[in-house]
């Protein structure tokens, strides 16, 4: 069966160290086999007291990230490469080994056209540099493609499939998300299934970010999806509880969930093992 992580975002709204170190004790608590940390701020991440949080709850961690706006990456390259230093270095003082999110591009910005063959190509050309150090440090890095609404760079899964393609590293990977793809794929079984050589790593994410199967996800056919893809990665909740004024900014989200924490995080832990055993995902 896959692993289950949780999106430090399903109990808190934003992170420092005393949250974060509540959020890994919850995720433990829970059930998850890990949690997946937003390492949004690197250089006020205190590495060492999470390490500890994490060997006191039996858990390990994921991070992702999105790049600030002063580092997008098609416009920004070598701040976006610094940037993604800074948290590579926290990642794996914590002993973590994938980094994935939004590593290409900042959220909410736009130049009011499409992505241009030059900005892609700054993108193939970085993400490579950043692979190969990543490697070095035995780190796998997940590019996730979003809707049109939060970016322009990777919309489709099959964008981010043919950039990954074009930088040839062994240690980079797809990560999808239901909530995006809900939006911008025709389906949710043939987009998986078509980037199953490359899929790494899913959020399982409502159509509202609450609780897992109260939206218009077509949850059967991403469940279907994912095991005639063979998919080998985890399965991440990724909810968002609470609504910050950063998260408001990047997702334009300000609506509450509609679920507490506790519920939407033991139900979608559920739903997603549920999920997984009827269509023998493994």
């Amino acid at each position: 069966m896959p692993k289950y992580g949780a999106h430090a975002f399903v109990w808190i709204d934003g992170w420092t160290t005393e949250k974060g170190d509540y959020a890994i004790a919850e995720a433990s608590r829970q059930g998850y086999d890990f949690i997946e940390i937003p390492l949004l701020k690197p250089h006020e991440f205190d590495a060492v007291a999470h390490k500890q949080a994490l060997r006191r709850a039996g858990i390990y961690a994921t991070a992702s990230l999105v790049l600030p706006d002063d580092a997008h990456m098609p416009a920004q390259p070598r701040r976006a490469k610094e940037f993604l230093t800074s948290a590579l270095d926290k990642l794996e003082a914590i002993g973590g080994d994938y980094l994935c999110g939004c590593i290409a591009y900042a959220l909410g910005l736009f130049t009011g056209a499409p992505p241009t063959d030059a900005e892609r190509q700054t993108v193939i050309e970085v993400l490579g540099e950043v692979a190969a150090d990543a490697k070095k440090r035995g780190i796998t890095l997940g590019l996730e493609v979003v809707n049109r609404h939060e970016g322009y760079v990777f919309t489709a899964l099959a964008d981010g499939r043919a950039a990954i393609k074009a930088i040839g590293a062994d240690n980079i990977q797809l990560h999808a998300d239901t909530y995006h793809m809900n939006i911008e794929e025709e389906g949710f079984y043939k987009p998986l299934v078509e980037c199953a050589d490359l899929l790494g790593y899913i959020h399982m994410s409502e159509s509202h970010r609450g609780k897992l199967g109260t939206g218009t996800v077509n949850w059967d056919e991403v469940f279907r999806g994912l095991a005639d893809a063979h998919y080998k990665g985890p399965l991440v909740l990724e909810a968002f509880t609470s609504i910050n004024p950063e998260l408001i900014a990047a997702t334009r989200m300000w609506r509450p969930a509609n679920a507490a924490p506790t519920v939407i995080a033991s139900d979608g832990l559920a739903f997603m093992q549920e999920g997984a055993r009827r269509v023998g995902l493994s």
